[in-house]
């Protein structure tokens, strides 16, 4: 089930709001919401709830003697540790990457082993990583260990997070589970920011990805140098708002209920620079890798050759965290060397901002061309095509011609705007200026069921509705 199809929206979704309308009882909701986020998950994967469960019981029973090892440094803690650490990355790199592991052994062997074919867990790169990082957490003391299995199976399950993040750290959620409240204007919040995630979803990213799916479908020779930055830069828009659509719609559904997750996206878009752009893009897996990765490698605490090598880890990992493809990781590794670049080398701080702005979307719009590419070929043809492309064939001037339409124009523009916090800033520089916070709060709920009605449109009119970050 995705948020954005006709059975969430027209019977889950009034259900959830029902239940959190109506229970003020703490202990009964968080029993309606784990049951409610149960059948979520199960309605598309029946069979890997009983995974989902099987890595929530053996964390959530790692973690139980956590409080008599927290601040020591025992054997006994490291075991356990590392028992946590090795049952999730085995999990994970069992069901993620065992087939793309054999394909590469026989590519570069010449073996033929027999590559196992292992359908994808919905969601799992996220549980696994919220389970991890509870355990962990409770070793090193920065959060209590929760000994009701039934609060863990919710903090892991609840499912507006549970398939595509963000990823919500144990600490930043603990007290939520014993005590929140909810009422109108949080439920009233939440629906309308939930309203703006699933426009970004449906409004946007779905008619951008319909374009792009046309230009990565041509055959190599018919790209050119425009068809090649039209996809570059109109699937870094796509997967931005499907991704940050997604996320909205999940911090919504969570403040209805009561719970604060922290934000996910803060317009990377508006970056000078590839390092600002990490710093606003998935923002719960950057902090995630930064807390439980890069600073136990050491940081940037042992002089700089480790540092450049602590830090290409961390690409190298977020790269392969998206899948098991080489695409992934060398987007992982591409994003890492600029990193490295802008640390020792080049200051695109320094530079006039024209200039970092436009170096900026330059690397991370080639970044994600790499990223959508079914294969190394096509990403370095694409590459190649951005500076070199200049040769035009029918096939591609057709293309070109499809694409220039007034409706596309009017959602690229959209999308322009709409990835900048041009319309936050305004609405709320004219509720100052004018004293009209009220009328400026009734413009935007107007607004909201204004888009959820084009919304409903879309679903009734188009079949077109993937998720970007469900494969991952």
């Amino acid at each position: 089930m995705v948020f954005s199809s006709a059975a969430f929206l027209f019977a889950f979704f009034p259900l959830y709001i029902a239940v959190v309308a109506l229970v003020r009882k703490i202990k009964l909701c968080n029993f309606l919401l784990l049951i409610m986020s149960l059948v979520f998950y199960a309605w598309g994967e029946p069979v890997y709830i009983l995974l989902m469960l099987f890595s929530i019981t053996v964390n959530y029973f790692i973690a139980l003697p956590a409080e008599k090892y927290s601040g020591s440094d025992s054997v006994k803690k490291r075991t356990l540790l590392s028992l946590s650490v090795v049952f999730n990355l085995t999990m994970l790199g069992l069901f993620k990457y065992a087939g793309f592991f054999v394909s590469t052994v026989n590519a570069i062997a010449g073996t033929s082993f027999s590559v196992p074919q292992i359908p994808l867990p919905v969601g799992i790169s996220f549980f696994t990583f919220q389970t991890m990082s509870y355990v962990i957490d409770a070793y090193r003391g920065t959060c209590g260990v929760q000994r009701n299995i039934g609060k863990f199976m919710l903090y892991v399950s609840f499912f507006p997070q549970l398939i595509a993040g963000p990823i919500v750290k144990y600490h930043d959620i603990e007290k939520q589970l014993d005590s929140r409240s909810t009422n109108v204007s949080k439920i009233a919040q939440g629906i309308r920011r939930f309203i703006v995630g699933l426009s970004k979803k449906m409004l946007i990213a779905n008619a951008l990805g319909s374009i792009v799916d046309v230009i990565y479908a041509l055959d190599g020779s018919d790209m050119n140098i425009a068809l090649a930055w039209a996809a570059g830069i109109l699937y870094s828009l796509q997967i931005y708002f499907d991704f940050s659509g997604y996320s909205d719609m999940a911090i919504g559904l969570g403040k209805m209920a009561g719970f604060t997750f922290l934000e996910n996206f803060n317009y990377p878009y508006t970056s000078f620079s590839v390092r600002e752009f990490w710093k606003r893009w998935h923002i719960s897996l950057t902090t995630w890798f930064r807390e439980y990765v890069y600073f136990p490698l050491g940081g940037n605490r042992k002089g700089e050759l480790r540092t450049g090598i602590n830090r290409m880890s961390v690409f190298l990992l977020t790269g392969m965290w998206h899948g098991a493809m080489w695409t992934f990781i060398v987007w992982g590794v591409f994003h890492g060397v600029f990193q490295l670049l802008e640390t020792y080398l080049i200051h695109p701080d320094k530079w006039k901002k024209p200039l970092s702005y436009l170096y900026a979307m330059a690397v991370v719009t080639a970044g994600f061309a790499i990223f959508r590419a079914d294969s190394i070929g096509q990403a370095v043809n694409i590459l190649r095509q951005m500076i070199v492309g200049f040769g035009f064939t029918d096939v591609g001037i057709i293309t070109l011609q499809g694409m220039l339409t007034t409706y596309n124009f009017v959602i690229v523009a959209a999308a322009f705007v709409a990835m900048t916090p041009f319309v936050r800033d305004t609405a709320n520089s004219l509720a100052v200026k004018y004293n009209a916070r009220q009328t400026v709060t009734c413009v935007k709920y107007a607004a909201s069921i204004m888009l959820m009605a084009l919304c409903m449109m879309s679903l009734a009119s188009s079949s077109y509705n993937p998720f970007i970050y469900f494969r991952f």
